[in-house]
């Protein structure tokens, strides 16, 4: 833990160059915004890695558990219970942020910016049309997240009525190439603190210090929104399915540290996994429920999503009607789907959804500055989340084994 403490990290570097960039937008500011290029740098190389990891993710997360059909009755109610929670995470990362609205005066962009952004509403049935992709190839590399998302969905059904060995030959290479997407997104976050710090002094240089209000707003916002799911949603889930409160809080105590700790959900995954097993949760039921849920149940992460997409839209003077903040509610419910245990993922994600609305992606490298901040709560709710979701499908099935309180 010292050693984790005293070695030098990508936090610590990204947290230096935010430092760096901050002093250098304040005292020398035009020289601060002459280093947009490498904040522009930065953001090309997060985008360049949108499609194909949501592709990949995508395509492993449900072929990869099409024995949810195996499993039946778990399989659909762990899916119906998922979803339930994370669509109310959803709605309250939005009700946050509009209430709070911690990215008004940040002024991302321009006037003659704006107005091009407002002229590309379009009727809701050119919205519909426009989720289709006509090409792949087109939707990839246009960033259009949603085409991506639906054409990846019929892929996977698909590939999941496939003979057993071709599924896993297309499987095994949609894995690698996952895996090899996450790999390249390590190499591209090493330039995170020249980015990161070039965003910023490019942020303070033109708009001043009065930014750094809106972000420390911003990560108040989430903290309070994150508490609130987990007092008003979790805890009357808890409640509802009978789930020993004590011994529970008890077993996530060292999960959820981990995840605090290291921001990353499958660093926690296998004491969690354990810890479920202790208080009661059949091994089958962790084995199948948790795995899934870290693709489906990220509570934490989507909420964040739906926050960090709308303080953007604040931050660039864009006005999003109710019916347009649903429709990012939809994407991002999509398009958050097995990004668990990669520190960061979820700022591809946010990405990608800012380029499908017309948001500008500059939003991203500045909230990368605070992101560990808030990666650090969002992290330990999605794994406070996925071990409450292995009780209650336990519970529901009607094989949680009630075992008597231990003293400590």
């Amino acid at each position: 833990m010292i050693k984790k403490i005293i070695e030098p990290s990508l936090t610590k570097f990204i947290f230096l160059g935010m430092g760096i960039g901050l002093i250098i937008g304040w005292l020398f500011p035009d020289f601060g915004i002459s280093l947009k290029p490498l904040s522009a740098i930065f953001i090309r190389l997060i985008k360049s890695i949108i499609a194909p990891l949501i592709f990949s993710t995508l395509v492993v997360g449900i072929a990869g558990h099409s024995n949810l059909k195996a499993v039946g009755r778990m399989g659909l109610k762990s899916l119906i219970y998922f979803e339930i929670v994370t669509t109310i995470a959803l709605f309250i990362g939005l009700f946050a942020v509009n209430l709070i609205q911690p990215g008004v005066g940040v002024d991302l962009k321009s006037a003659e910016d704006i107005s091009s952004i407002v002229a590309k509403e379009r009727s809701f049935s050119d919205v519909l049309i426009h989720t289709v992709p006509s090409s792949i190839f087109q939707a990839f590399s246009e960033g259009e997240v949603l085409q991506i998302v639906i054409f990846t969905v019929i892929f996977a059904a698909a590939l999941s009525f496939v003979n057993q060995e071709k599924k896993d030959i297309l499987l095994k290479a949609c894995d690698a190439l996952a895996e090899t997407m996450f790999k390249f997104t390590s190499i591209v976050m090493k330039f995170a603190p020249i980015g990161v710090g070039a965003a910023i002094a490019v942020t303070v240089g033109s708009k001043g210090m009065s930014v750094l209000v809106n972000l420390g707003l911003l990560v108040l916002t989430l903290y309070l929104a994150l508490t609130i799911f987990l007092i008003f949603v979790l805890f009357p889930v808890a409640l509802i399915f009978k789930i020993p409160i004590k011994k529970f809080l008890r077993a996530i105590k060292e999960p959820a540290l981990i995840a605090f700790s290291t921001t990353s959900s499958e660093a926690a995954l296998p004491k969690a996994m354990l810890a479920m097993e202790s208080i009661g949760v059949p091994r089958q039921i962790v084995a199948f429920v948790m795995p899934t849920g870290y693709s489906f149940n990220l509570d934490g992460t989507t909420l964040y999503l739906s926050l960090a997409s709308v303080f953007v839209a604040q931050a660039a003077g864009v006005h999003l009607t109710l019916g347009q903040q649903l429709f990012m509610v939809l994407t991002l419910m999509l398009t958050s789907k097995g990004v668990a245990g990669v520190p960061r993922a979820s700022l591809v994600i946010l990405a990608g959804t800012l380029v499908s609305f017309g948001l500008p992606i500059e939003g991203v490298a500045v909230i990368m500055g605070i992101d560990e901040i808030m990666d650090m709560a969002r992290t330990t709710v999605n794994v406070i989340g996925n071990c409450l979701a292995s009780c209650v499908v336990a519970r529901w099935e009607g094989e949680f084994i009630d075992t008597p309180e231990l003293s400590n």
